[in-house]
């Protein structure tokens, strides 16, 4: 950028020179001079909008892969997390599993006892 704009400015700089020293040129060249400058001026301000544009897109690159890093330790937390569930959810219906189960065979073993107690009574009366 500054090469271009110290180029531009020796450039006014010979133009008025041209201009102020009586040197003269010919409505061809004067045209020309004028149009070069115009591109130039058309060069330099593209130039500067680009750059502009550049800077904005590096910092919406950076924000997305803040946002993506955010984002993927978020998803590992929450899969740690769903291990973890699932991993106590199974240790807890095994345990609990077990209990009931215990509890409901002991009930049926009392039950069979008192039917086998009936009926052994029932025999000795008959």
């Amino acid at each position: 950028m500054f090469f271009l704009t110290k180029n531009f400015s020796i450039l006014q700089l010979k133009r008025t020179f041209v201009r102020n020293f009586g040197i003269v040129m010919t409505e061809e060249e004067i045209l020309r001079l004028n149009a070069f400058e115009l591109r130039l001026r058309q060069l330099l301000s593209l130039h500067r909008e680009l750059k502009r544009k550049y800077v904005e897109l590096e910092q919406r690159l950076l924000d997305k892969e803040n946002e993506c890093e955010q984002i993927n330790a978020r998803y590992v937390a929450l899969e740690t997390d769903y291990v973890n569930l699932k991993n106590a959810k199974t240790i807890s219906l095994t345990d609990g599993d077990v209990k009931n189960t215990k509890e409901k065979l002991a009930a049926l073993v009392r039950e069979v006892e008192s039917c086998i107690d009936l009926l052994t009574n029932n025999e000795m009366y008959e």
